[in-house]
């Protein structure tokens, strides 16, 4: 039996009311949606969060689920629409200044600094992965979702396509121009 399959057996089940048959795509498909929500968002917590309410949304939407995709794409698409929410919400409010953060923030804030003393090769390995993800982060929405889906996600293009519902040429254009837009941020550190 495939995975999607056993998915659409356990969607089945979950739509008749069986919460463990949903607790059990829940188990499978936690870890993988947490990584993804954590390419939007990077404190841990709040990923995590946002993960478990994308879940949420999954189960009260299971009735409109017609099964045309597979569950994963179903659920990768309401994962990332409730991650970009979150961020639109986030981007609202205002930035606490460094004397409103709580004991644990403070705390979390000291580390950080503390860890910058690490090696010299650790440091241009956090370096490197920080620009790269400064450099998705600024890359226009569809760029971002195309090049995450593939490079972090491991999905095909005929997947892709079907996620952001689009033709796959557009995806090939768009993982493209989103390799070529890191490419550049990342010049000056390759030169070095």
């Amino acid at each position: 039996m495939s995975h999607q399959d056993v998915d659409k057996v356990l969607v089945d089940r979950a739509r008749k009311g069986d919460r463990k048959a949903f607790d059990m795509l829940v188990l499978k498909y936690q870890n993988r949606i947490v990584q993804l929500v954590s390419r939007y968002i990077s404190h841990r917590e709040d990923a995590m969060d946002v993960a478990q309410e994308a879940f949420i949304k999954a189960y009260r939407a299971l009735p409109s689920f017609e099964g045309n995709s597979a569950f994963y794409t179903w659920l990768y698409r309401i994962a990332v629409n409730t991650a970009k929410n979150w961020s639109i919400a986030k981007a609202r409010r205002p930035a606490k200044r460094e004397s409103e953060l709580s004991d644990s923030e403070q705390h979390e804030f000291d580390v950080t600094l503390k860890d910058q003393d690490s090696p010299d090769h650790l440091a241009m390995r956090d370096e490197l992965e920080r620009v790269i993800r400064l450099s998705i982060e600024s890359l226009p929405e569809e760029l971002r979702s195309a090049i995450v889906l593939r490079e972090m996600e491991g999905l095909s293009y005929d997947e892709i396509a079907q996620i952001m519902d689009c033709p796959v040429g557009t995806v090939r254009s768009r993982i493209f121009r989103a390799r070529e837009g890191i490419q550049k941020r990342l010049e000056p550190y390759l030169q070095e």
